[in-house]
């Protein structure tokens, strides 16, 4: 019997076959998915692995907190990492950095990759496809039931990174992308803005967790398969100088909603990623359909193939083909990242660092002061001074001399990392700029904000 026969078995047993489906319409379409729904989420929420991840997704940010408050040290190569002991939402950005690259890719794997194959290893097509829905719903149950578990859980660690961030480090001002200081209201919106915004990526991994567990029809793989797309994602990023590659792969959402957290915010990255990340969801949802309403689950050939080798196979085959391509299309169209985009970022986030190293001392410039800056930035002999990767940007800064001549130019080096994202981290040795920390005005140890300076420039 075929897939859609094994449909119409489902839909007879509920009372009327299509006839009955029809005469209800959409309004027993609807019952029908909810209760499969309720049905799925009941027995997913009840999953051990399940209950293990929510287990850890809260007290998961507390113990990250709590680890960086009794260590001086900070995790400096994460953008706001420097801040983490000053600012409670450098903290929970932190968090969302490891969650984008990590968290959120097994989260969905551990909660979606086995659901389809756990079928297909336990045997149980037959009696699920006899009760009072149709394999239509039950896909369709399945996929929401995946994906309120999924986005409640990323949720959940969300909300517990910021309370951890306060607890630990308290609702303090955010030293933002441009050097500017965000105040704490305004920076509690934004950190839960983007950490409302991964949900469209964390639907993405949840479709590619299915649509893995039902081509492969092998759970290992469906786990695994969120995680080896992210690792990709992660190294494709580092291939490649063009731009329009880059907003295209899954999860890219994650490196470009930083732009919220400049002086001026640029969404064009964002909006193409977050149009990019549903593309991806409905796209792996569709295919994981088209794969499943093929099947032939009550002549026993279901259960034949379950636990061979070629599934998993052609998936690995489909997944190298389409990181190559990937890797081969990442230098197609404009160069993102250039010396002149990159230069007038660093001067003006020079320029705001300074001026609010000068107010923690105590030092108030008057509103629009701006310091005297002239950057240049280029890549060493023999690279072109374009794409990203490591820069030397030598920053002349011109102050002001009344008792010699009318200036005296100082110059600044810095060893600037650039992400294909147009976000970049600058750190300088401390002749000029002092020491990792800091005393303010009021006694206390702070951080310096010219110490590392981190920014975010629009590439498109």
């Amino acid at each position: 019997m075929s897939a859609a026969e094994a449909a119409d078995v489902g839909d007879a047993a509920a009372g009327g076959g299509a006839t009955g489906a029809a005469a209800t319409g959409g309004a027993a379409l609807d019952q029908r998915l909810a209760r499969a729904w309720r049905a799925e989420l009941t027995k997913l929420a009840a999953q051990p692995v399940t209950r293990l991840v929510a287990a850890l997704a809260v007290p998961g940010p507390f113990a990250f907190a709590l680890l960086l408050r009794i260590q001086s040290g900070t995790p400096s190569d994460a953008l706001f990492g420097v801040d983490v002991h000053d600012s409670g939402f450098a903290v929970s950005l932190v968090v969302l950095s490891f969650a984008g690259n990590w968290g959120v890719p097994i989260i969905a794997g551990l909660v979606a990759g086995d659901m389809f194959s756990g079928e297909d290893r336990h045997n149980t097509w037959k009696t699920i496809l006899t009760r009072s829905c149709s394999l239509g719903d039950l896909f369709g149950a399945k996929l929401l039931a995946a994906a309120t578990i999924v986005c409640g859980l990323v949720l959940l660690a969300g909300a517990a990174s910021i309370l951890a961030g306060e607890a630990f480090s308290g609702a303090h001002p955010l030293v933002g992308l441009s050097g500017q200081q965000i105040p704490a209201g305004r920076a509690f919106a934004l950190t839960a803005v983007a950490w409302l915004l991964c949900l469209v990526p964390a639907l993405s991994y949840t479709g590619l967790a299915i649509l893995f567990s039902v081509a492969s029809r092998n759970g290992v793989v469906g786990v695994v398969g969120p995680l080896v797309a992210a690792l990709a994602t992660m190294l494709l990023d580092l291939v490649g100088q063009g731009v329009w590659a880059h907003l295209l792969l899954v999860g890219a959402t994650f490196a470009n909603e930083y732009g919220l957290f400049t002086a001026h915010p640029f969404l064009g990255p964002l909006a193409v990623t977050l149009g990019m990340g549903l593309v991806w969801a409905t796209g792996a949802a569709g295919a994981a359909w088209a794969i499943l309403r093929r099947r032939d689950f009550l002549s026993g050939a279901a259960g034949a193939r379950r636990g061979g080798w070629r599934g998993p196979a052609r998936v690995a085959v489909a997944v190298a083909v389409g990181v190559g391509a990937l890797a081969l299309a990442c230098n197609l169209g404009p160069v993102g990242v250039t010396r002149a985009r990159l230069q007038t970022a660093i001067a003006r986030t020079f320029s705001n660092a300074s001026l609010l190293q000068q107010e923690l001392l105590g030092r108030h410039a008057p509103a629009g002061a701006r310091l005297d800056v002239e950057p240049y930035c280029g890549r060493g002999a023999g690279l072109r001074s374009r794409g990203p990767g490591s820069w030397l940007c030598n920053v002349f800064v011109y102050l002001p001399q009344p008792k010699s001549v009318p200036f005296q130019r100082t110059n600044v080096e810095y060893d600037v990392s650039v992400s294909s994202n147009g976000c970049f981290k600058a750190e300088s040795p401390p002749t000029f700029i002092g020491t990792p920390t800091m005393t303010d005005a009021a006694g206390d140890r702070v951080t310096n904000p010219l110490y590392v300076v981190y920014g975010c420039f629009d590439p498109l």
